[in-house]
């Protein structure tokens, strides 16, 4: 609508004008609210996590310290290392 005809309404025509646009602006803001609120419990909660992994038994341990136990995955734990540098076998810390 161009600024002459708003300026040609009488006073009634342009109050109910407002109030149509207010309502009009309530409910857009309202859907859009909503929709940013959806988005940010999205990010918050993200559909596809990492999945949960089965718990994998020891295989090897620690024959020092029988608490020390290492599943094979991953990085080899210290004592581990420790032993095969000084010349032992995997094989020789089989549970």
């Amino acid at each position: 609508m161009r600024r002459a005809e708003l300026k040609k309404m009488d006073l009634d025509r342009l109050w109910t004008l407002h109030v149509e646009i207010s309502d009009v602006l309530k409910e857009k803001i309202c859907q859009q609210k909503q929709r940013l609120v959806d988005r940010l419990d999205r990010l918050e909660h993200p559909l596809s996590g990492r999945r949960p992994y089965p718990r994998v038994s020891p295989k090897y341990r620690n024959p020092d310290d029988p608490a020390e136990t290492w599943a094979g995955r991953g990085k080899c734990p210290r004592w581990l290392a420790k032993q095969l540098e000084s010349g032992r076998r995997m094989d020789e810390f089989r549970i």
